[in-house]
């Protein structure tokens, strides 16, 4: 039996520049990058998670709103701040990361909603459908 070399290389053409596989690829590097820095990037969600809104301002009785000095803020309150601007109106709008939703990423990643695997529910549900008969029915 004569064994038939074949390079595929030659047959089958590269596909690196075709259909999205520079998408791809930027998305695994930048996945390498958090990975490389799942640390660094744990600590800040759970920063966000964490922080009061009394860590930002406080108000007293007579409902008087004021916001700490920078100086006095928390380094870990720092990081759910996600905008401060100053209004036309001259008043300070203070906004600070969704912490709903940086709960449930932190939920996610840590397998918090992951589905227990003793569950009694199927992984896959079959619907199965049948049509209703047709007859042909002649009218006189």
């Amino acid at each position: 039996m004569a064994r038939v070399k074949s390079n595929l290389s030659t047959q089958i053409p590269s596909m690196q520049n075709w259909g999205g596989i520079r998408s791809i690829q930027k998305r695994l590097e930048r996945s390498a990058t958090i990975m490389e820095n799942k640390e660094a990037v744990a600590y800040s969600l759970l920063c966000m998670a964490n922080t009061k809104i009394t860590d930002i301002m406080e108000w007293d009785e007579e409902g008087n709103i004021q916001v700490k000095a920078s100086k006095d803020i928390p380094e870990h309150a720092l990081q759910a701040i996600k905008t401060i601007r100053v209004n036309k109106d001259g008043n300070l709008e203070l906004e600070l990361y969704d912490k709903v939703g940086v709960l449930r990423l932190l939920a996610k990643a840590s397998g918090l909603l992951d589905s227990p695997e003793d569950s009694d529910k199927p992984s896959v549900i079959g619907i199965n459908i049948k049509p209703p008969d047709i007859e042909d029915i002649e009218i006189k």
